[in-house]
């Protein structure tokens, strides 16, 4: 049997390849690295290393980089897509790319099944599995966390100990933790308590908590061309440059740094801190120049279009038609998000300094506190009456109702008020004695 394996060097990971050799008689592992960012080239005879020391019989190791921010990330960043207005989607939109991969490497070596390290609580073991289904069907899919008797991270550890292999993590920094040129997300240990507040000095990697940011404000500048950004401080830059230089200036200002406690797919509710310097600072960027360059029903509509992009992106469907059809809408409100974008980075906050563009649709003659030709206050009257028209007849119809259920009668009323002590000539309470005076 032989088995394409989604292969990281983590705990999961390096348990499985000895799980399989020992649950899948000649079973042939081929290990399937895909970077995206989270290793170091420097380090890729290591995790070749690690992998053969854990019985694996070959490996492979991709560098994607480039693709991944290219047909992945940039499409997320111009549909503007946040799943539950907090996540920037960094693990959810590296998934698809890393399962097509591993169906390539299966396709081309003939394989039996695909492995990976999803736990069966989690949406990953969706998003791997519904990308793979998406171009080989008929391909075998193992995924041990939902067959072997293993339940924690401890066990995973035992496991290893128990057979004299590395264990590549500490107990202590046991976080669950996926990491690319996008995004860092720490979860497990203290973060299972949603009450208690994450200790940033020990968990953070990309950034620093926002008490510990620099007491001076850093600008930058950043330019698009059709929705992408292409220009940073006047620079041009690879995607990749692009993204590692804003995740260092964004880190060490204590930015994109986030807390949730999110909807999984299968139903659960899970809590996770995820480190996006880089991605919010785009995201910002890019929000700015689309609130310059759009008009009120392109942002409206968009709005829709985002939130279901963001959750098709956090379900795994990724590669679907809807999705695409989506994308198509979005790549024609991107035409004129062209322009550049300044941003002030102050301890934690991200504050808009300013933006520029030749499709900029503000226009000072109108906008301006001084009347110019283009706009008459008069016309306003005009315009408000039309708007409430539906207002002003519902009104009349409800004055008209109750004139009907409750008809006024005069003198029953004089009469009634006269029993209450209540003026009926000046409307004034008086004394019983008083009345009429």
């Amino acid at each position: 049997m032989k088995v394409v394996l989604a292969y990281s060097g983590g705990l999961d990971t390096s348990v499985i390849i000895p799980w399989l050799k020992e649950n899948y008689a000649d079973c042939e592992i081929i290990a399937v690295c895909v970077d995206l960012g989270q290793v170091n080239k420097s380090d890729y005879s290591e995790i070749e290393r690690k992998a053969k020391v854990m019985g694996a019989d070959r490996i492979h190791i991709m560098d994607v980089q480039d693709e991944f921010i290219r047909e992945y990330v940039y499409p997320m960043l111009k549909a503007t897509a946040v799943y539950e207005d907090k996540y920037l989607l960094g693990t959810a939109i590296a998934r698809p790319l890393i399962a097509k991969k591993l169906v390539d490497v299966a396709l081309a070596e003939k394989a039996d099944a695909i492995c990976h390290g999803a736990t069966g609580k989690g949406n990953d073991q969706i998003r791997f599995e519904l990308t793979i289904k998406a171009f080989a069907p008929q391909i075998r899919i193992i995924a041990p966390w939902r067959i072997w008797d293993i339940q924690s991270r401890d066990d995973l550890m035992k496991f290893l100990e128990n057979r004299g292999l590395e264990v590549p993590m500490k107990k202590s920094q046991s976080y669950s933790r996926d990491e690319n040129v996008w995004h860092l997300s720490h979860e497990g240990l203290e973060l299972e308590d949603p009450s208690a507040e994450p200790n940033y000095r020990h968990l953070l990697q990309l950034s620093v908590s926002p008490e510990d940011a620099p007491d001076k404000p850093e600008y930058v500048a950043l330019e698009f061309d059709k929705g992408v950004p292409v220009k940073l401080n006047g620079k041009s830059v690879t995607p990749v440059e692009l993204v590692n230089s804003l995740n260092e200036i964004g880190g060490r200002n204590g930015v994109g740094i986030t807390d949730i406690v999110e909807n999984r797919v299968v139903g659960m509710k899970s809590r996770g801190v995820y480190e996006t310097p880089g991605g919010s600072i785009l995201y910002a960027a890019h929000r700015e120049l689309e609130h310059l360059c759009h008009d009120r029903s392109t942002i409206e509509f968009k709005e829709v279009v985002s939130s279901k992009y963001a959750q098709l992106i956090y379900k795994g469907e990724w590669f679907t038609p809807l999705r695409e059809a989506l994308s198509a809408f979005v790549d024609s409100t991107q035409r004129t998000v062209t322009g550049e974008v300044k941003l002030k980075l102050y301890k934690g906050n991200i504050i808009p300094a300013g933006s520029t563009s030749p499709y900029s649709l503000y226009n000072e003659e109108i906008a301006g506190f001084t009347t110019g030709e283009l706009y008459d206050h008069k016309d306003a009257e005009g315009f408000i009456n039309l708007t409430a028209l539906p207002l002003t007849v519902r009104a009349l119809m409800e004055q008209k109702r109750q004139d009907i259920a409750f008809p006024v009668d005069i003198e029953s009323s004089e009469n009634a008020m006269r029993s209450h002590g209540t003026c009926v000539h000046d409307h004034k309470t008086c004394n019983k004695g008083e009345i009429g005076q």
